[in-house]
């Protein structure tokens, strides 16, 4: 072997052990939820919901915010008739700065501490382009960009004091690739990507772990509260219809157990479900063909002309003979058990 080969070698081995470190040292130790308490921004209903059931499982101490009082309630009481040690329910509109601030205090003063934050509020708008309005795309930014920004400025004083602790932002494989009828809401995650990795950098040298979570569809029973415009009756069957088939969606458990596994790892991204990871990978691969196939995808969802145009509807006032149906079962049975009928 020649010297400049020898050469080589040595620097590519101390590139793979330089990485390998950088990766130990941003990663921390392995951290166990027992004990620890932990704030759930939307965890009043759907994936936030089921966090906090399984978070509570493993022995920490929850609280939970959403803006809604009444369904805060009932999903605060469906947590200590799980048994769950310690739940503070806060109503916060996470959209506020002073809100949430005034969140965090009350919270660290309840439990001393605050020792994980996962900012999980979210809203989806679904509709195509044309319907869609600047307050959309305000609103989709206040609620998964400067609402996640506001809370992790709060709770970041007092984690790098103690130099512990785990912020975890839950944004969408929609933050990973962009998804046509949802162009406010993936612009938005794209935003809260960006914000993620940029902290977990800049955070690494405080111990405080940041990851960022991209799950694909999941069983939450979430569509019934989503916003649709346009055509909202086709927009919801097409949606609500691909976030209930087993074969498109998982299970809002599992997932969250998979989410709770990569935190506790100190994972920089945990993308959920297999489509979503293979769907991730042949964008990163292929992104003029994978921009070639969301094209075509769009040609096959409703057109704008027709509806109710600009005006928005939830889910539930936009059921049709498709949906609720036989092809919703599995998503309306999430709803009912994930607090999402009521409200």
């Amino acid at each position: 072997m020649s010297e400049n080969n020898r050469d080589l070698w040595k620097l590519a081995a101390a590139g793979v052990g330089g990485l390998l470190l950088a990766r130990a040292l941003t990663r921390g130790r392995a951290f166990d939820f027992a004990d620890k308490s932990v704030l759930i921004t939307g965890g009043s209903r759907g994936l936030g919901l089921v966090l906090a059931r399984e978070l509570a499982g493993r022995g920490a101490r929850v609280a939970i915010c959403a803006r809604e009082p009444q369904e805060l309630e009932r999903a605060r009481l469906d947590l200590k008739g799980r048994g769950a040690p310690d739940v503070l329910a806060i109503p916060c509109d996470v959209t506020d700065q002073k809100q949430v601030q005034e969140l965090v205090r009350v919270c660290q003063k309840r439990f001393g501490q605050l020792d994980v934050l996962i900012n999980n509020a979210g809203v989806i708008q679904v509709g195509p382009l044309e319907v869609m309005t600047l307050a959309d795309y305000e609103e989709a930014m206040r609620t998964h960009f400067w609402g996640p920004l506001y809370a992790t400025l709060a709770v970041l004083p007092e984690m790098r004091r103690r130099r512990a602790g785990r912020i975890v932002n839950i944004s969408s494989v929609g933050g990973k690739i962009g998804v046509p009828h949802l162009v406010p809401y993936s612009a938005s995650k794209f935003a809260l990507v960006g914000l993620t990795e940029g902290l977990r950098a800049e955070l690494a040298k405080d111990n405080v772990i940041v990851t960022s979570v991209c799950p694909g569809l999941m069983r939450t029973g979430s569509p019934r509260n989503a916003i649709f415009k346009g055509q909202h009756r086709a927009e919801y069957a097409w949606f609500s219809i691909s976030d209930s088939l087993p074969v498109a969606a998982i299970q809002a458990e599992r997932a969250a157990r998979q989410i709770i596994a990569g935190v506790e790892r100190g994972d920089a991204e945990i993308i959920v479900s297999l489509q979503a990871v293979l769907a991730v990978k042949f964008h990163a691969l292929f992104p003029e063909l994978t921009a070639d196939l969301m094209s075509l995808a769009n040609r096959l969802l409703p057109a704008a002309a027709g509806g109710i145009g600009q005006r928005r509807a939830k889910g539930k006032e936009s059921q049709s003979d498709w949906s609720p149906s036989w092809l919703t079962t599995f998503g309306d049975a999430a709803a009912r058990r994930n607090n999402e009928m009521a409200s």
